[in-house]
């Protein structure tokens, strides 16, 4: 074999094309003049063709083997095609003018002749069924271990033409048990040729394993007729073309997709003639037995039971072929179901994690990540993902919630059109997942700030109160004893201290006031909800009040008022609307409050400000939603509805 490789590497570009080109011509001579002589002769009873298989083989190895030598001279596999075909073709030219000669009573020496054709037959199964299997796709042995295999195949083959053709001479006694030994053992190295290509599978990247599935398939299609045999075993002449045209395909095409649905499709449509047609059969001979003078109603029957069959036996083929091919871990409903177990022993923040890792797995990728909406929250990978084979859109209920990454296939793997199920499949557990990542986040970080602003307040409030108001009144304290004081001995000066204290007194009450505001504006607790939100608006707004408003939680009326107040702000500062409209509606369970203005609207590249998250985040504390919208006559809404029916622990 290496001495093979060193000739072929030897010979120039233009001299390797120039010789595949005269093997093809000689070959497909060589063809025409058989079929010549194959019109001559009888028909046999095997076939109804006037030709044989192996004039298929010689036309069809040759040519498509020149070509693969045209694009890669110093490939040993189309060499191999070239002189296989050749083989074959001399092979069934000298066994039909053999059979012409002795038909025809030419003086040809028929012992030899047929010797020959023994001999080229034996070349056309080590080219094509032993040293093919053995080096293809690549033209080099799976392993050094495979090379005796290569000498013993050439040991049997030259055994086989010593007894066949020579002891079996007459005179030289029985030799039928040492030729079916030799047989035997021919056949178990045909069969390791071929395991040296499982061997090979096994071991293989994805793109090599593309390259050895489509000629398995093409070689089932020649297999089947002829396992099958009489009467059926010719039309392996049709399908022969399609092993070398596969090899060569595979070897100058071999980034290739669609290999594993052929299979499965193939698989399912075997199965479901097979099962479909028994089924049919079975229940028309049932009805001909009981129902015999019915007939049209027992083909009918026949025909219900067997569409009734048709779905659920096809569900299990195609699952069936998917775990043939891909194991149980292609399987989408096996996924999902994995998926599902895996997410209910998970909290909300873990699912995303588990839900790429099984992704993953079912597509055995190198990665798989998830990367949110907005930049936020960071990026969720499972595996190693440094390169992004797909991008997939995340959705959630029409939400854009993120964009799925897939990294390329892993070692051993075959991509595949069936991956496209299993994304379909798991795509949306991952938008889910994916959602619950992103409210969980929100929640935190409203959380934080929440547990922030709080602690800020009461900071604000304890300065306030100690450097503000205490040290007022600790000066109002003293102002008070210095008048007490300034009574008996000069009752003008403790006059003007007391007027000036009734003034620090109002300064005082001012920064009360302020403070309270902070809290809660006094409006809510003087003029209720409805009467607070008048009055903040202004002559210029329209108010609208429907359901009663009274005996609303502090928390949802405090809400109300200060989303109300930040929508009425953005529609004076920034909208530069003519109209606004502030309606309030009380619902058995909600509060609704919306502000629409006729102003600019909001401009698509803005980006939302403090205003906008704080009436969202006051919203989301009470599990409610605020929406801020751009509706199509124009203008900007906000929409809030916050729950009126509040169970909060102090």
């Amino acid at each position: 074999m290496r001495g093979l490789n060193l000739l072929i590497q030897r010979v120039t570009p233009v001299r390797g094309r120039v010789a595949a080109v005269l093997i093809t011509s000689a070959s497909v001579a060589m063809v025409c003049v058989n079929v010549w002589a194959t019109a001559l002769l009888p028909q046999p009873s095997y076939t109804p063709l006037p030709f044989a298989p192996e004039d298929v083989a010689g036309t069809a190895f040759p040519i498509l083997g020149a070509l693969l030598v045209f694009q890669r001279p110093r490939l040993v596999i189309g060499w191999l095609l070239c002189l296989g075909g050749l083989f074959s073709a001399l092979n069934s030219l000298t066994m039909n003018l053999a059979l012409l000669g002795a038909a025809r009573e030419w003086a040809v020496p028929s012992e030899a002749i047929w010797t020959l054709a023994g001999l080229n037959w034996r070349l056309t199964i080590l080219f094509l069924v032993v040293l093919l299997p053995l080096l293809y796709p690549d033209g080099r042995l799976p392993s050094p271990r495979w090379r005796p295999l290569i000498w013993a195949s050439v040991a049997l083959l030259a055994l086989d033409v010593l007894v066949t053709d020579f002891m079996s001479l007459p005179g030289r006694g029985d030799t039928y048990p040492l030729r079916f030994s030799l047989d035997m053992l021919t056949n178990a190295v045909i069969l390791l040729a071929f395991a040296s290509l499982a061997m090979r599978f096994r071991r293989a990247d994805a793109e090599e394993r593309r390259q050895i599935l489509w000629p398995l398939v093409a070689i089932a299609t020649i297999v089947v007729p002829w396992v099958l045999g009489n009467p059926v075993w010719w039309l392996a002449s049709f399908t022969i073309p399609l092993v070398p045209l596969a090899i060569t395909f595979s070897v100058l095409r071999y980034r290739l997709y669609g290999i594993d649905t052929l299979i499965t499709r193939t698989l399912v449509g075997a199965g479901l003639v097979g099962v479909i047609g028994g089924v049919y059969v079975a229940v028309g001979t049932a009805s001909s037995l009981f129902l015999s003078d019915v007939d049209r109603i027992g083909g009918l029957v026949a025909a219900l039971c067997a569409g009734a069959f048709f779905h659920p036996i096809r569900q299990v083929l195609q699952r069936g072929a998917d775990r043939l091919l891909y194991g149980s871990k292609g399987d989408p409903v096996t996924l999902a179901a994995e998926l599902g177990r895996r997410l209910q022993h998970t909290d909300p923040a873990g699912g995303l994690t588990a839900a790429l890792e099984v992704l993953r797995d079912g597509l055995a990728v190198t990665g798989t990540g998830v990367r949110f909406s907005g930049g936020w929250p960071e990026e969720a990978t499972a595996g190693t993902l440094e390169e992004v084979a797909r991008d997939i859109r995340l959705v959630w209920h029409g939400e854009p919630v993120g964009r799925l990454l897939i990294g390329p296939p892993g070692a051993r793997r075959l991509p595949a059109t069936h991956n496209e199920r299993v994304i379909a499949v798991l795509t949306p557990y991952v938008a889910d997942a994916a959602h619950a990542v992103r409210l969980v986040g929100a929640l935190r970080r409203s959380r934080e700030r929440i547990v922030t602003t709080r602690e800020e307040e009461r900071r604000r409030l304890r300065r306030d109160l100690h450097d503000g108001l205490g040290q007022s009144l600790s000066g109002m304290a003293m102002s008070i004893n210095a008048a007490r004081h300034s009574l008996r001995v000069s009752p003008e000066t403790a006059e003007r201290m007391l007027s000036e204290l009734r003034s620090g007194m109002d300064s005082v009450t001012s920064d009360i006031r302020h403070l309270v505001y902070g809290l809660r504006p006094p409006t809510l607790d003087e003029l209720g909800l409805a009467g607070a939100l008048a009055e903040m608006a202004g002559p210029g707004v329209t108010v609208e009040v429907r359901g009663e408003l009274s005996g609303l939680p502090a928390a949802t009326e405090v809400a109300a008022y200060r989303i109300a107040q930040e929508a009425l702000t953005n529609a004076r500062k920034h909208a530069g609307a003519a109209t606004v409209r502030l309606s309030l509606e009380r619902g058995e369970d909600s509060l609704s409050i919306r502000v629409h203005d006729d102003g600019i609207g909001i401009p698509a590249e803005r980006r939302a400000g403090i205003g906008l998250a704080s009436m969202r985040e006051r919203a989301a504390e009470l599990g409610g939603t605020c929406m801020i919208t751009a509706p199509p006559e124009g203008g900007t809404t906000v929409e809030a509805v916050l729950p009126v029916n509040l169970n909060v622990e102090m």
